[in-house]
């Protein structure tokens, strides 16, 4: 009898696991059966997601780097501070991590600052905007000087700290972008402080104004301020505080070809240390500081880089993708609410996975594909602002303009359109600043922008020339898999124009045109 009794509980517990499976799992088997029974399963809803990011001027931005820990953080503020003419930067602050639990190294920053400043008269040669040496060096400041959340909470405050709290009570309308090259303590102290001593409408307005992208989770700082604070946007993929996660994270898409093994199909060759021994160090005061990387070379950069004003405008909102990557905004395991992160609905094909032809000639399907698919484009024009540190106008290189539909700069073009409705993308009046010939190339981002809309199909006639022509197919894709309808109402499509010059190095410029496009019967 008593085996018996025994059979039959766990009979019972088997029975309520399978009923217990995911919701994607009993999915799964409902949308097989419906396949089998030439029933089409209804679309899954798209996730919603923070509005787009418009606004006029450059991105505001504080850097939180664990500089000195090893030589990639140097790095990357090199390559910054050449970029510092497109960006407003508030602060440059000096911080702990996990590699670098007890001191903090401002005056390396110091140091990099006063050689900026050594070839800024050479830089205006080349374009304007350029922040006045001395005026960064009041920038640089010192975060929590201890490991972790340890080193936060009452009476720990730290110039770092105060900095972020000053810049985000500034009155400006434009977010304001903290860029977590290390741990991510001294954000969480500033936050503590203003919970600690404001109304709780007034939190909310100071977390709204903020934009975090973080070099995965270097303390546990990181995990404690998504947790405490929901509404603030966050790009990380969430990882111990260890570097066990690394290779799956979008970031080493910058560089990561040896040491994490991870970036297929990308050109290797662009960033070797004898690459940047010929095209970055040996050039002035800023390239004789720029150290020779341990593992991969500038692993923070993606943090910023996506924030250059090169015409991709992915700072509008993460799912656009750009020179810092791509993500998707959704709830990873572990994590309370949705955030901007990696991963995504395979079942839809809505993902932060590019898919991109390699150097080889493949295709290649991946998160760091979204970093390393611009590799020509970043490290091409890294190379060319550190010729104009030392060379005059004549005799450097400089990024064409582009004009499209009439319209100039490098603010993205929006189009409302039909589905088999030809619509011109005239580029035509592009120029270059060098007098050289330009080549012209179109094509449909088709993973970008897909976080709370339908993705359109299109096609695209004329993609190397000047002129182009693009017809809408279909206002959702089509499915992959034959068993899921199409969705319903518009939806979106990413077009990019990169235009290159034939200079050395050669330069590249972008365009970004947005179409919504309608059904044909939704007139």
């Amino acid at each position: 009898m008593r085996l018996d009794q025994d059979a039959c509980r766990i009979q019972g517990e088997r029975t309520q696991q399978r009923r217990q499976r995911s919701p994607r799992a009993r999915f799964w088997t409902l949308a097989a059966v419906l396949a089998l029974a030439g029933i089409q399963a209804l679309p899954a809803q798209p996730p919603a997601a923070p509005l787009v990011d418009n606004f006029s001027g450059h991105p505001r931005v504080i850097v939180l780097s664990d500089i000195g820990n090893e030589p990639d953080d140097q790095m990357s503020l090199i390559r910054f501070l050449l970029y510092s003419n497109e960006l407003d930067v508030e602060g440059i602050v000096a911080t702990t991590s996990t590699w670098q639990k007890q001191v903090v190294h401002p005056e390396t920053m110091h140091t990099l600052v006063q050689a900026y400043g050594t070839v800024r008269s050479n830089l205006q040669k080349h374009a304007g905007g350029w922040p006045a040496a001395e005026e960064l060096d009041k920038l640089v400041s010192s975060g929590q000087t201890a490991y972790g959340m340890a080193a936060t909470g009452a009476g720990k405050t730290s110039e770092g700290a105060q900095a972020i709290i000053r810049a985000a009570d500034r009155d400006d309308p434009r977010p304001l972008w903290i860029s977590v090259w290390g741990g991510a303590n001294t954000l969480a102290q500033a936050l503590i402080q203003v919970r600690s001593t404001r109304e709780p409408a007034a939190v909310q307005k100071f977390v709204e104004k903020l934009r975090v992208y973080s070099i995965s989770d270097q303390d546990d700082a990181g995990p404690w301020i998504r947790r405490e604070f929901p509404a603030l946007a966050y790009v990380v993929m969430p990882s111990t505080p260890t570097s066990g996660e690394y290779y799956y994270a979008t970031w080493t898409g910058i560089s990561g070809d040896v040491y994490y093994r991870n970036c297929a199909g990308a050109d290797g060759a662009l960033v070797t240390n004898e690459w940047l021994d010929a095209n970055i160090r040996s050039k002035g005061p800023l390239g004789k500081l720029y150290p020779k990387f341990m593992f991969i070379m500038e692993g923070d950069t993606p943090s910023f880089l996506g924030l250059i004003n090169n015409g991709l405008n992915a700072y509008r909102r993460p799912d656009w993708g750009g020179w810092g990557g791509r993500y998707v905004y959704r709830q990873p395991y572990g994590e309370k609410h949705a955030i901007w992160t990696q991963g995504g609905d395979m079942f839809s094909r809505v993902t932060s996975q590019d898919t991109v032809k390699g150097v080889d000639g493949k295709e290649y399907i991946s998160d760091h594909a979204t970093i390393w698919r611009w590799r020509d484009a970043y490290q091409n024009d890294f190379a060319a602002r550190m010729d104009w540190t030392s060379a005059d106008f004549a005799h450097a290189n400089h990024n064409p303009r582009l004009t499209v539909n009439g319209q100039s700069g490098t603010a993205p073009v929006v189009l409302d359109t039909v589905v088999g409705q030809p619509l011109e993308l005239d580029a035509a009046g592009s120029t270059d600043p060098d007098g050289q010939k330009l080549h012209f190339a179109w094509f449909h981002y088709g993973e970008a922008g897909g976080t709370g809309t339908s993705l359109a199909a299109v096609a695209i006639t004329g993609a190397d020339t000047a002129k182009a022509v693009v017809t809408p197919t279909a206002a959702c894709r089509p499915q992959w898999f034959a068993g899921r309808a199409r969705c319903a109402g518009a939806g979106v499509a990413h077009i990019i124009l990169a235009v290159t010059d034939e200079g050395s190095p050669r330069l590249t410029s972008y365009r970004r045109v947005i179409l919504n496009v309608r059904p044909a019967n939704n007139r």
